[in-house]
């Protein structure tokens, strides 16, 4: 009896929680999904590191000209959805947060994105824009800024 493989696969994607004067960056995508700045990292990218990849994803997102300040990772989720480039077929990421501080430039979105606000830390409502693991890694880093962590550490 053969035994099936338990393992899954998973993309992974690298993003910013972008902060300024007390709000987070947040956008809407083509698809009609909010986001964050940050994407999956590419098969080329295997050796390159994070922080390179996130980049290279926030020039393409946000803008050459954006500045910022990037910090330690904060948040780690993951997150389901169906992939437009595969036909609806359903993909996991595995993401790591960045937190990240604007401190020049002005922020001009690509073409693959539709809309863009920034957020009130101390009062945005995260459940209204984002779903699946997106909205539990939003929330997870709202409640560390707004001082609300309940961290256990495991050894």
């Amino acid at each position: 009896m053969r035994v099936s493989d338990p393992r899954d696969l998973y993309y992974v994607a690298v993003k910013i929680f972008l902060v300024h004067e007390g709000k987070l960056f947040i956008f809407k995508d083509k698809f009609g999904d909010w986001d964050l700045p940050g994407g999956r990292i590419q098969k080329h990218e295997f050796d390159t590191p994070l922080e390179e990849v996130l980049k290279r994803k926030i020039m393409e997102e946000v803008g050459g000209s954006v500045r910022y300040k990037l910090g330690k990772p904060v948040v780690f989720f993951r997150h389901e959805r169906a992939e437009a480039s595969k036909n609806g077929e359903l993909v996991r990421i595995f993401g790591v947060g960045y937190e990240g501080k604007l401190t020049g430039g002005e922020v001009s979105m690509s073409e693959l994105h539709l809309q863009s606000e920034w957020v009130d830390i101390a009062t945005f409502e995260p459940e209204k824009y984002f779903t699946g693991g997106w909205l539990k890694g939003v929330r997870e880093y709202l409640e560390l800024k707004r001082g609300g962590s309940n961290v256990n550490i495991r050894c």
